[in-house]
Parts: C-alpha cells; structure tokens; sequence
C-alpha cells in the first residue's frame, strides 16, 4: 500500500513540474505575438515630420503602392556624392500621386520582360532646403554644378515630388552594371555620350544595354531622361510642374 502511494505521489509531483511549463511557453509566445503586432502598429502609425508634410501636400509613398520596390534613399545615408545624412529620419520615396502610379506602371513593364527584376529607387521628391545643401556642397563652378544639380533657385522637378532617381537589381539583390555608381560626376554617367565612350573602351555593351532597359520601360511609362544622369527621369517638364503641383519647400 505504502509502495502504491508513494507512486501516486512522484505521478503527481512530474505533473505539477511539468504544468508550469507549458503554462510558460503560452504565455511567453502570447506576449511575443502582442510584441509583434504592437511593432507591426508602430511602423504604421509612427511617420517622420517630412513624411507628415508630404503627406499634407497630397504627395504618396510609392511602397505603399507596390512592396516589391526596393528603396535606398541614398541621401538618408552617408553613402552619397556628400558624404553625409541629409533627410535624418526620412527615408522613403514620395512622388505627386500621378507621377507614382506611372513609375509602378514601369514597374510591371520591366516584371514583364525580366519577372524577376525590380527598381531599387534612391531618390523621390526632395525639398528645396536639401537641394540648396546640395548645391552649396559640391565644389565646382555653377555652370559645371549644373550639369549635374539643379539651381535651387530655378528648383528641380525632385522640389515637386516629379521625379525619380532609380536603378535595377537582379534576383539575387546585385544592382545591373550601369557604368558608374549613381551620383557619379564625369563623363561617364551621360546618356547622351554613350557611343563615345563605348567606342573608347569606357563603357561596355552589357553597361549600355542596362541602360537602354531602364530608359525604354520607364519611357514607355511616360518619363524623359536627361543627358548628363543614368538614373534620373523626369515626370514632365519644370514649366508644367510649377503649374500644376505644390513645392516641397
């Protein structure tokens, strides 16, 4: 009888060590699943002061129209022609609402001609106090600057929320060779020198042939390119854009 007891007893004893535990894990995965979905509220809710402001001017953020887009706001990093981060906590490509339903019509052209490529975008509207930063840092004569930043005085369509400066990446993440690093000052950064240069061994066949599919499917969308930038493309023209949309000041 004793010996029956005493067995009833240990059976109860493992089942009492081992409730508690269960009871534990419950409650730590409730808890971990609470965390989530308040992290997950949070990235919501929360936005920047730029984003605010952006927002009242009826600008959009692209990614919440397409999520396969990759964003790399270079000027939101120390990884620009500048050295330094200028947008703080603003780190996401706004456009005119316009202007971005026809990027992610670009989108879908360049899905289908390559499923599994996609834009890396690094630059959307920009307000006018950055462009002068901009300005006011590169150490060239203006009319060399020019060529590669808008005056702010007579602004940039990036002042209007009118254009994108992007790039394309491949499957496994690596950007297409396009020739040169975005932002790069020379020579070899201008569409309009590219024969020129490919004849002189600075370019190569497979860099100009990136090119010519970033500027055909985003033409097709209904953006112009510029001469003297690989990456960037203009919605319209600056005439139209004071017209009709609101400066990101």
């Amino acid at each position: 009888m004793i010996r029956h007891l005493a067995f009833y007893f240990l059976i109860l004893m493992a089942m009492s060590c081992d409730s508690p535990t269960i009871h534990a894990d419950v409650h730590h995965d409730t808890a971990r699943v609470a965390t989530d979905e308040q992290s997950a509220e949070t990235i919501v809710i929360l936005k920047s002061a730029t984003e605010k402001y952006l927002d009242s001017l009826g600008l959009v953020n692209v990614y919440s129209l397409d999520s396969s887009l990759r964003i790399d706001i270079r000027y939101s990093t120390a990884d620009n022609f500048i050295g330094k981060d200028l947008y703080g906590d603003f780190a996401a490509c706004y456009l005119q609402k316009d202007v971005a339903e026809k990027l992610i019509i670009a989108h879908r052209l360049l899905h289908n001609r390559f499923p599994y490529y996609r834009f890396v975008i690094y630059d959307g509207a920009r307000p006018v106090s950055i462009q002068q930063m901009m300005w006011d840092s590169v150490d060239l004569p203006p009319a060399e600057r020019q060529k590669y930043l808008s005056n702010p005085g007579n602004y940039s369509l990036h002042n209007f929320g009118a254009a994108v400066d992007l790039s394309i990446e491949d499957e496994d993440g690596r950007e297409l060779d396009m020739g040169t690093p975005y932002d790069y000052f020379g020579t070899e950064a201008h569409p309009r020198n590219e024969q020129t240069l490919f004849s002189e061994g600075k370019l190569t066949a497979v860099q100009i042939m990136n090119r010519e599919l970033l500027r055909g499917v985003m033409r097709d969308a209904g953006f112009s390119g510029i001469e003297t930038e690989w990456w960037h493309f203009n919605s319209c023209s600056r005439v139209r854009a004071t017209e009709i949309y609101p400066l990101v000041k």
